[in-house]
């Protein structure tokens, strides 16, 4: 009889361990998703940190030249030198 109460007796407690692995605090599927919330802002950091050398890339270019400065003159404000011709060309 006593080995059959202890055998209970470590049944629960298996089971009370058990609990606290699957359903508790610091669980399996907690840790799972955790895993998976790190992956997602390891990828969203990796597109702004590449943006940022971009960006960090064109503010250098446009400090140290003015080759640079020209081409965004000409390209976003549409600026041309002076003794140059400029043609549109429209397409039907």
């Amino acid at each position: 009889m006593p080995t059959r109460y202890l055998a209970i007796l470590l049944s629960v407690l298996f089971i009370l361990l058990q609990y606290d692995l699957w359903v508790g605090e610091g669980s399996v599927p907690a840790a799972w998703e955790l895993e998976q919330t790190i992956k997602l802002q390891q990828r969203q950091n990796t597109r702004i940190k590449e943006r940022n050398n971009a960006l960090d890339a064109e503010v250098k270019d446009l400090k140290s030249g003015l080759q640079a400065i020209e081409e965004r003159a000409r390209s976003e404000l549409g600026m041309i030198k002076e003794d140059e011709t400029f043609f549109q060309v429209i397409e039907k």
